[in-house]
């Protein structure tokens, strides 16, 4: 553990060293960082103040959209002051602390899309008996759970670093805290964590987002049986949450599978599960479901009549 403490702090290379192309970059992720505070705060806000999103499937969503803020506020703040920085700069128990909470949210993330998927499933496969499975008690449990699950996993994969000496190279070719670049500071040989880290990271996805895609399979199969109207909403539903499922499993598979090798594209996948994701999910939910609109409606006429008084 002694050695760990000879770096001190790390080195951000960032997206880019082009000082143009890092202002462009400071206005864009700015406006992006915005718009996804902003559309995922209407979310919570709107399923808070809406009777009719009282169901349970809204509740989670809220909650998601929740974690969708704390997760990009983990890194994109950062990543937008270091564009207009000489010197991108953590320290070392900032690289770890941000490291925790990064993946703290993820694993938040990943456990409430599963709640999610059983919510749908028992809601189309077993609709006489929701309200009662569903119930609030089970609802705050299964959302409880979620975080909890999010800090055993964050909290393992936090462990693994202080098992590694970090005594000389402290450039992260990278714009934020992360096991594999990590990996490749260290003075040791990192195959073994790096296999323990594929089993608690990418395995761990790999399973979660199969037992998704299994359980969607039987919803859509059981829809079968379904009238067309039903069928419709019950699609347009599911789409919804596997389009999620895809976006936010895609890139975490992608770069926890293997995390003893880093790409040169690993940057820009990491774009993409910490600013587009959280970015786009509103907009699949909102859009696509009837109610949410309708709800946001609402509260936009209410807030208006508020603003005239």
């Amino acid at each position: 553990m002694a050695d760990t403490y000879n770096v001190t702090e790390f080195v951000f290379l960032g997206l880019s060293s082009n000082p143009d192309v890092q202002k462009a970059f400071f206005v864009i992720f700015l406006l992006l960082y915005i718009a996804i505070l902003l559309g995922n705060f209407l979310i919570v806000l709107t399923v808070m103040t809406s009777r009719s999103l009282s169901s349970p499937m809204y509740f989670f969503l809220s909650h998601l959209s929740f974690v969708e803020i704390c997760s990009s506020s983990t890194t994109t703040p950062k990543l937008i002051l270091d564009f207009m920085a000489e010197r991108k700069t953590i320290s070392f128990w900032g690289c770890i602390t941000q490291l925790f909470f990064i993946h703290f949210f993820g694993g938040v993330e990943s456990f409430l899309l599963t709640v999610m998927a059983y919510d749908r499933y028992v809601a189309i496969c077993k609709p006489l008996n929701y309200t009662t499975i569903m119930n609030r008690q089970v609802c705050g449990i299964l959302v409880g759970t979620a975080w909890v699950g999010g800090f055993v996993h964050s909290l393992s994969q936090v462990l693994l670093i202080f098992h590694l000496p970090f005594c000389g190279p402290n450039v992260i070719d990278h714009y934020f805290c992360d096991l594999p670049p990590l990996f490749k500071l260290a003075c040791s040989d990192t195959f073994l964590i790096g296999l323990l880290t594929v089993a608690n990271g990418g395995a761990l996805s790999v399973i979660i987002f199969a037992v998704l895609l299994a359980s969607y399979v039987i919803i859509l199969l059981h829809l079968r049986a379904k009238s067309s109207e039903g069928r419709r909403k019950a699609l347009s539903t599911c789409g919804s949450h596997i389009t999620v499922v895809i976006l936010f499993f895609g890139p975490c598979i992608f770069i926890y599978l293997r995390p003893s090798t880093t790409l040169s594209v690993d940057k820009m996948v990491a774009v993409f599960y910490t600013v587009i994701t959280p970015l786009l999910n509103p907009v699949i939910y909102s859009l696509r479901n009837a109610e949410v609109k309708k709800a946001m409606k609402k509260l936009w006429v209410r807030t208006t009549k508020l603003d005239e008084k």
